[in-house]
């Protein structure tokens, strides 16, 4: 059977830290969860994160997919902010990446993300 790939916005990530929730995306080996780099920087830069929660951090993305910048994904993103300037920068950059790599994103702020066209959306 075929992985289900799906891109996991950091809202996601902080439940399955704090209190395990979406454990059966995680530790399913029927996904491949994926990540955008802005999801890495906001679970690494929280204030008062202390150097053993950073190590589990860095620990659970090793596990997953990091979906790297590139010029396609850095252009859907211009065009994201030009079209949505309500968009918040790092939600924006996020859409961005699931559209180029045409992955349904799993998230539980779907009011965020329900103005941009052609985003298959996941969560609550």
């Amino acid at each position: 059977m075929a992985k289900i790939s799906v891109l996991v916005d950091t809202d996601i990530f902080i439940d399955y830290f704090n209190t395990g929730r979406f454990h059966a995306l995680f530790d399913s080996d029927r996904f491949t969860v994926c990540y955008s780099a802005i999801t890495k920087k906001e679970l690494l830069t929280k204030p008062g994160l202390r150097d053993t929660e950073r190590e589990s951090i860095l620990a659970e993305l090793n596990r997953c997919r990091l979906i790297a910048l590139s010029d396609s994904i850095t252009a859907r993103y211009s065009d994201l902010r030009r079209w949505h300037p309500s968009l918040e920068k790092g939600d924006a950059l996020i859409a961005a990446t699931a559209l180029v790599k045409h992955l349904p994103l799993m998230t539980r702020n779907k009011r965020h993300f329900q103005v941009v066209n052609g985003l298959a959306l996941f969560g609550e």
